[in-house]
């Protein structure tokens, strides 16, 4: 790999990399530095034109200002290597730390907010007239981009209890998915009738797609990298901002900083040019959208993953305090 990069220098070290649910990701040292070597091999974003969209995007934005780590051109001039049909990308090592809502203050809560806002308003500004080519879901063309329908949501919490409690070993991991699915199921059947409407064009735009604590990089109280974008894509925007909230700044047990996510979202609102009617429909549609989701327990019960199993306690009790605290999270987000 290291020999398409003439500067880059000769290896010494390749250390695989822990965090990462869809890439594989690997520190290397060489005689001339340090570099973060990515294999791209997620089905949806591994495809050559879709990383090279993401290289393009973030070199424009690093030239607006935006915190981010472009890729290193190979000697060729190609930001994508491509050996044995898989697609890799070479990128400067960034030294920080990661920051959850908890390490943030309201102050950096609120630079936060700022900073997704800059990410919006540069996308739009460096994207121009390209198309996301996703088709549908939570990537995909606004077209498509519709609420999850209850009654499949139904048929969907019976196919993953019979799996819960078909187990042979059950352990406290499964009685937790059991009790929260026939809680989910309440909630509902009393609030089937608020699926929201499908987004408008107007509030959709490019958005990062995956905007979390592992992809933001903090040296000190500064973000210094935004990481991991394989999800860029054409969403509503303000949504994206509503998501990013209800990951920084959710606590064990379920319930959001409100007083963060409000500084956040002032922010959010003021460098994106948006609207508290745009944040408020976004709460109702990402309330919805928590509602409606068992992901993790998707790949637990359907796919034999467990690797997310340790984010379902707080993000399964976050859908229910949300649905009982409706009013004061939609404030937060519009007050």
């Amino acid at each position: 790999m290291l020999r398409r990069y003439p500067h880059a220098g000769e290896p010494l070290t390749c250390t695989p990399l822990s965090q990462g649910l869809l890439n594989h990701g690997y520190r290397v040292s060489t005689t001339r530095g340090s570099y973060f070597l990515k294999h791209h091999l997620d089905d949806a974003t591994r495809d050559r034109a879709t990383i090279i969209r993401q290289h393009r995007a973030t070199r424009r934005l690093q030239s607006l200002g935006v915190p981010v780590a472009p890729p290193i051109e190979a000697g060729d001039g190609e930001t994508v290597t491509e050996i044995a049909g898989r697609c890799y990308a070479l990128h400067p090592w960034v030294d920080g730390l990661h920051r959850g809502g908890a390490e943030l203050t309201l102050a950096q809560s609120t630079r936060l907010g700022t900073l997704l806002g800059a990410v919006h308003t540069g996308l739009e500004q460096v994207m121009g007239g390209e198309r996301s080519t996703d088709t549908g879901g939570a990537g995909g063309n606004p077209a498509g981009y519709a609420s999850p329908e209850a009654a499949d949501t139904f048929a969907l919490i019976g196919d993953l209890l019979a799996a819960a409690r078909g187990r042979g070993t059950r352990d406290s991991f499964d009685e937790l998915a059991e009790h929260r699915l026939r809680e989910r199921r309440v909630l509902l059947e009393r609030h089937a009738d608020r699926r929201p409407p499908d987004p408008g064009v107007p509030a959709t735009g490019w958005v990062h797609g995956d905007f979390h604590p592992l992809n933001v990089l903090y040296r000190g109280a500064d973000p210094v990298a935004i990481l991991d974008w394989d999800r860029l894509a054409v969403q509503p925007r303000a949504e994206e901002a509503v998501r990013a909230a209800a990951i920084f700044f959710v606590q064990p047990a379920g319930a959001l900083d409100l007083a963060k996510v409000r500084v956040y979202a002032r922010a959010y609102r003021r460098a994106a040019g948006a609207d508290a009617a745009e944040l408020a429909a976004a709460v109702h549609r990402v309330w919805w959208e928590r509602l409606n989701d068992f992901w993790i327990l998707r790949w637990r019960y359907c796919l034999n993953d467990r690797r997310a199993d340790p984010q379902f306690p707080a993000v399964s009790a976050l859908a229910v305090w949300w649905t009982r605290e409706y009013e004061a999270v939609r404030a937060a987000f519009t007050g």
